[in-house]
């Protein structure tokens, strides 16, 4: 199984953090965000791994060269301009249909600014055996944009935070408010479905696709830990999580 790392964003929120380095090489207890998630792919059996770059492009791919790629085999995506979370799939597309056959071998989408104990082989098999175009990890916590879902954990619609209004896609009598995590298994007959162009959100293609009956699940994932370390007390709390033993890395 492959998967792609996003990795691009300028990290603006992170600063004094990102001040002289991208967000992926941020540390947390001595690791950097890059290595913490490019360690857990490996963990689950990727070796094929695609990051796109913008922001101090140039430090992260003399990173992985001094670290012998973790192992791995790893290409970059650099983007001149950021092309956002759809855009930038888009453009590293070519890195899933590389050997193309008849398979549609699932891979996996990896904000490179999460933390999680997401159980991944649990979350691929779900995908599997739905037949999902894309299939991504939700929690019910508070967060400023909701995902919302009907019944069947399938994708109808958003809301910008808890009494934002609903963009329904797919009608539902009844739908629940989760929380997106950073995590996507996708199956390769989604990236032929990536009509938008230029810089724009997955979820934009998501909400389109969903509106059209395609399946985008939600995996509930609510058990299992996850932190966003999009802050820079988000980076301080999860080396106190991996101090009192919450987490490892």
């Amino acid at each position: 199984m492959k998967a792609m790392i996003l990795a691009a964003g300028l990290g603006t929120r992170l600063r004094p953090l990102t001040n002289d380095r991208p967000k992926a090489l941020v540390e947390v207890a001595g690791h950097t965000l890059l290595e913490i998630t490019l360690t857990r792919l490996r963990q689950f059996g990727v070796r094929e791994v695609i990051v796109n770059l913008h922001h101090f492009a140039d430090e992260v791919v003399e990173y992985l060269k001094k670290n012998g790629n973790f192992g791995m085999r790893i290409e970059v995506s650099r983007e001149d301009v950021l092309l956002d979370t759809g855009g930038g799939l888009k453009k590293a597309a070519w890195f899933f249909l590389e050997n193309d056959g008849a398979t549609d071998e699932p891979f996996l989408l990896h904000n490179v600014d999460v933390i999680s104990t997401i159980d991944l082989n649990r979350m691929v098999q779900f995908h599997a055996q739905n037949r999902a175009l894309a299939t991504l990890a939700v929690q019910d916590r508070e967060t400023s944009r909701y995902l919302l879902f009907d019944e069947h954990n399938q994708f109808c619609g958003r809301r910008a935070g808890r009494d934002g209004a609903s963009e329904i896609v797919r009608p539902s009598q009844q739908t629940q408010a989760l929380a997106f995590s950073g995590v996507h298994v996708i199956s390769r007959r989604l990236l032929a479905e990536l009509t938008e162009d230029g810089a724009f959100s997955i979820i934009t293609s998501y909400l389109r696709l969903a509106g059209a009956g395609g399946k985008i699940l939600g995996f509930r994932a609510d058990e299992f830990y996850w932190r966003d370390l999009g802050k820079p007390e988000s980076v301080t709390q999860a080396a106190r999580d991996v101090e009192q033993g919450i987490v490892q890395l």
